[in-house]
């Protein structure tokens, strides 16, 4: 109608923006890109480019800017993950790379994990057309046990970065020391482990892991179809030549300029950022919920921390008395999802659900801390 203002991407789409106060969940389009990134894409957008020339230069000033010796955008974490596995195989052999994935006797075939640290995501390791070999038992994992599963088909050691399983797993530093001694590589897919930003170079530098990777749509608040790793130059340096425009495994995989400039400038952009000031500002969001739903017989609101991934970063814990309340607490997320705004949260045990100021944008936190209120008002 005369008058109205002109209908956005979403709006034109019929499809509700949402208020992510859960986590940088992919299917909730990763983080927020902030102003940087969002130009630098743009920018990149305007011109041809040599792709492995960016590609080089782009990783060079990444692996610069984190103190590695190299580092590499890829198409998310998954698939950093999938070529770091072909990279430990292949190295620079065209015609082992050719055959991937599949792996015939004189190919190495075999990566270790923890039991307690196994995720769903490691079907991406999975494709390449390894075998999982699986060290460690309800207690947890001890140095011998990687000692003695490590073989002549052993490709890698991978860890899958979970703060929360630390204590079952052989310690970074020991198991480190066991596959420089056995020549085996040992990747750690920290995905969703930043913060702390010193986790950037932690892995690598600091404990000698060989690679270490980053989804880039997440804490870093980049593209949500981009990844970072960093680490060993020669595997850098195999990951790219399995990886795209080459036509091999990797290939689906591809990184578009707009991806990779925009990497680079979330990465600068997240440097840059004060990071105590912002761990601040979540402490804030705690006690602002715990302010507002204190007038609630029944509900309680307190601090939890770490994160969902182990983050060191505070969230609000909002608890139901379901002695009190008629309303369980999926009611209540189902409430706040059918919402205008919809709004997204976590659920929290079986009465509790979870704010995460991490994924709110300024000035979100009064309209959950409002939506709650009417709601448990009714």
């Amino acid at each position: 109608m005369e008058g109205d203002l002109p209908l956005g991407i979403y709006e034109d789409l019929g499809i509700r923006r949402v208020i992510n106060g859960d986590a940088t969940l992919t299917a909730l389009g990763g983080s927020i890109m902030p102003p940087p990134v969002v130009t630098a894409m743009a920018e990149a957008a305007e011109s041809f480019v040599d792709i492995f020339e960016l590609q080089d230069r782009v990783s060079e000033e990444i692996a610069c800017l984190t103190g590695n010796k190299a580092a590499y955008v890829s198409c998310g974490a998954a698939s950093a993950l999938t070529l770091a596995t072909a990279a430990v195989i292949t190295g620079l052999d065209p015609q082992k790379r050719a055959r991937l994935p599949r792996l015939e006797p004189d190919l190495k075939s075999e990566v270790i994990v923890h039991r307690h640290g196994r995720v769903k995501y490691e079907f991406a390791v999975q494709q390449v057309g390894v075998t999982l070999v699986e060290i460690g038992g309800d207690e947890g994992t001890c140095p011998d046990e990687l000692e003695a599963a490590i073989n002549e088909r052993t490709a890698a050691i991978i860890y899958f970065a979970q703060p929360a399983r630390e204590s079952c797993w052989v310690p970074y530093k020991t198991a480190v020391e066991i596959a420089q001694r056995r020549d085996v590589p040992l990747i750690v897919d920290a995905a969703a482990q930043l913060p702390p930003k010193e986790n950037l170079w932690r892995f690598t530098v600091d404990m000698g892991a060989d690679l270490a990777m980053f989804s880039g749509g997440k804490g870093l608040c980049g593209p949500q179809s981009s990844g970072l790793t960093v680490g060993r130059r020669d595997l850098i340096e195999a990951m790219a030549f399995n990886g795209p425009p080459h036509p091999f495994i990797g290939r689906g995989m591809k990184v578009g300029k707009e991806e990779m400039a925009g990497l680079l400038a979330a990465v600068k952009w997240y440097l840059g950022l004060d990071h105590e000031a912002l761990m601040r500002s979540y402490e804030d969001q705690v006690g602002y919920f715990r302010e507002q739903l204190s007038d609630f017989d029944g509900v309680t609101v307190r601090r939890s921390f770490p994160s969902e991934a182990g983050q060191p970063m505070p969230r609000s814990e909002i608890l139901l008395d379901a002695s009190r309340w008629s309303l369980s607490r999926d009611e209540l997320l189902e409430a706040l999802a059918q919402g205008e705004p919809p709004i997204r949260l976590a659920p929290a045990g079986a009465t509790g659900i979870y704010v995460n100021p991490q994924t709110l944008k300024p000035g979100e936190e009064r309209i959950v801390a409002r939506k709650l209120k009417e709601i448990l008002t009714r």
